[in-house]
């Protein structure tokens, strides 16, 4: 089965989530709608991947993001001048550095928080599906 990944999120800013994410971690903008059913979003993702990222704003029933400090968004960087250049471009995108719950994100990474209070782990590592414990 070939299937594609879609990561979809409420957020409290669509244009705030698609700025840091595209400037933090490269993303282009892939799709956006506006009021669709009372539905803002926009979709970023670059092309080769098998997945992207949707943020969403009700206009008429604004969800408030809740998550918790362990709904984490991983991405695993192998090469560490290109984990480096990410991490510098998080910051520099306006995500916060925040001390991981889990201690193991403190191992070989780095966790970053967004003003919705979602995180993302840059993870200095490889992983391939079935190959790893």
């Amino acid at each position: 089965m070939h299937a594609h990944l879609r990561i979809a999120r409420p957020v409290s800013s669509v244009e705030q989530s698609l700025t840091m994410y595209s400037k933090g971690l490269g993303l282009a903008e892939i799709g956006r709608f506006e009021n669709h059913q009372g539905f803002d979003g926009v979709m970023l993702g670059n092309p080769g991947m098998h997945y992207h990222f949707e943020f969403t704003y009700c206009r008429t029933h604004p969800v408030r993001p809740v998550p918790t400090q362990e709904d984490l968004l991983v991405l695993y960087l192998p090469e560490p001048d290109e984990w480096r250049k990410v991490c510098s471009r998080m910051l520099e995108a306006g995500f916060v550095e925040v001390k991981s719950f889990n201690p193991y994100w403190q191992l070989r990474g780095r966790t970053f928080e967004d003003p919705d209070g979602y995180r993302v782990v840059l993870q200095q590592a490889s992983w391939s599906n079935g190959e790893n414990p």
